[in-house]
């Protein structure tokens, strides 16, 4: 009789057992395939792991599961600090890590555009005790980043708004380095220990050419690094491509660079944000056909919020740094260019699913 008993049950546990693993398979392959957060595995083994939106995915009218998700499950792991530097904020997600960190105990210091200070989210954060400072300036406070720990740094072209990361194609890069995040703690701290924004804040004296694994990776800060002079040095060094996706474009000197190139037969193309087509005067997009080159306007009914350029598909330029006189000159901006071809392939990967979807303009009809 005891015998009759136990097979079942071993059976039934058996059959518990193959449950268990089917669910983990299943799990683990729809965590890989989720398109609101694609990433890079080689990201693990270069200290750099790239996310990119997935503003037509079915899954991004939900606003769940997309790249914020994955800033906000660092943030929730926070040991030691967290800092923001934050244009604007809209998402629950990083709001309620941010609370929620901070209730823990973990210091957690802002700094954001002093026009969103009224913004309902940021008032919760307010509100729950966090210290935030407001730029108080005409020029925009633009950065988009956060620094973890001292030793994460989160950047890149996204807003950390629903916008940001369901609708605008757009992108942030977690960086795994110390001395990347040491370099962004003086850029915060200059602006919310000394109060120095935009043009009043110093030059830094410290190193910022960094090799995080596979990858070399500089980091500029706004208006103090001259920041245009690095990105034309790396347009200039393309021989064979030029790819370029631009929410704004409107910088003389970068357009000039990049039309020499194009003399020297260096394969260029680019997508603009059309918004800032038809409404940003100054735009170099005309100039740009008038050479010939392969320039579009995009098609996302949002923003193609991009700020990008790959060279020589080894080379990417990025951050929050569009390609305009204030981004140089009057905004707070931060600008990161790696050196990596896998990392570029990423990128790549995502200029040609933008440009694929592009919209061609005759110019002698607009």
């Amino acid at each position: 009789m005891q015998n009759r008993l136990r097979k079942p049950h071993s059976t039934y546990l058996v059959y518990e057992i193959f449950l268990l693993i089917i669910f983990i398979l299943t799990q683990s392959c729809t965590q890989r395939t989720n398109p609101n957060a694609r990433i890079s595995d080689l990201g693990h083994e270069t200290g750099l792991t790239v996310y990119f939106t997935e503003p037509y995915a079915p899954e991004s009218e939900t606003l769940r599961g997309g790249p914020d998700q994955k800033l906000a499950e660092a943030i929730y792991h926070a040991q030691t600090s967290v800092d923001i530097a934050a244009q604007y904020l809209d998402l629950w997600s990083i709001r309620d890590a941010l609370i929620d960190t901070y209730q823990r105990g973990i210091p957690v210091r802002m700094v954001v555009e002093s026009n969103f200070l009224h913004e309902k989210e940021i008032k919760d954060l307010m509100d729950a005790g966090i210290p935030i400072l407001g730029d108080r300036r005409e020029g925009l406070m633009h950065n988009k980043f956060v620094i973890i720990d001292r030793k994460q740094v989160w950047t890149g072209s996204m807003n950390f708004s629903m916008n940001g990361a369901y609708r605008n194609d757009n992108h942030i890069i977690c960086i795994h380095s110390s001395s990347v995040a040491e370099i962004y703690t003086q850029e915060f701290e200059e602006m919310f220990i000394h109060d120095q924004f935009g043009p009043t804040s110093p030059r830094n004296s410290t190193i910022n050419l960094f090799s995080i694994g596979n990858s070399d990776i500089e980091v500029f800060f706004s208006p103090e690094d001259d920041t245009i002079d690095h990105i034309i040095e790396r347009i200039t060094s393309a021989k064979e491509s030029i790819y370029l996706l631009a929410f704004s474009f409107t910088s003389d000197e970068i357009a000039e660079a990049i039309i020499e190139r194009a003399h020297a037969n260096v394969k260029i193309a680019g997508v603009f944000e059309k918004s800032q087509y038809h409404s940003n005067i100054g735009t170099q997009f005309n100039n740009l056909i008038a050479e010939g080159l392969d320039f579009r306007l995009d098609s996302n009914p949002n923003s193609m919020h991009h700020k990008v350029i790959i060279i020589d598909q080894q080379i990417v330029v990025t951050g929050s740094y569009n390609f305009s006189y204030n981004a140089e000159n009057n905004n707070d901006e931060n600008t990161i260019i790696i050196n990596d071809p896998q990392i570029s392939s990423q990128f790549v990967d995502e200029f040609e699913r933008i440009f694929l979807q592009s919209i061609e303009i005759d110019q002698s009809l607009d």
